[in-house]
């Protein structure tokens, strides 16, 4: 018996169907999984308290080595998700000053904002709404490095 033998866990076992987006892993217990749960609350969190984010960010860094390879894509997810907000906010910063300078109506600067703020405000609530939904089911993030919501589609609930 190998080394590699010795590490398998209830999705690998005699039998049991392999991980994939139709037959989940069945280990609830994956290390690292109880903290990707805090991290996408946390991420929700900064809606109405922004240092909750980067707790976040710190504690998916911090539990990104030692957890699960399925939770390690949500961890990888959560990252992406603080720090493209972060670029995000900081080039809309960037504009919403130059246009104002430039002179135009105040008006539209800040209704730009506003249009920015709701749009990251949709972003954020979906890649954790998609996020959480997929951890619940012991799912991966497929593609935890895009830019959308982890190449994951919506779909219907069948009956």
């Amino acid at each position: 018996m190998s080394a590699a033998d010795d590490t398998h866990d209830a999705s690998t076992a005699p039998g049991a169907p392999p991980p994939s987006d139709d037959h989940p892993t069945l280990d609830k217990q994956a290390p690292g999984r109880a903290a990707a749960v805090v991290v996408y609350w946390l991420l929700l969190g900064s809606i109405m308290i922004v240092f909750t984010a980067p707790v976040g960010a710190l504690v998916a860094h911090l539990r990104l080595r030692r957890a699960a390879p399925w939770v390690q894509s949500h961890l990888q997810f959560q990252l992406r998700t603080f720090w493209l907000g972060i670029i995000a906010g900081l080039v809309f910063t960037l504009v919403w000053q130059l246009l104002g300078l430039t002179g135009i109506s105040p008006m539209a600067p800040w209704a730009l904002g506003y249009v920015f703020f709701t749009v990251c405000m949709i972003w954020l609530v979906g890649r954790c709404g998609i996020g959480v939904a997929r951890l619940m089911a012991n799912r991966p993030i497929p593609r935890p490095r895009s830019l959308a919501f982890g190449g994951t589609r919506a779909r219907r609930a069948e009956p």
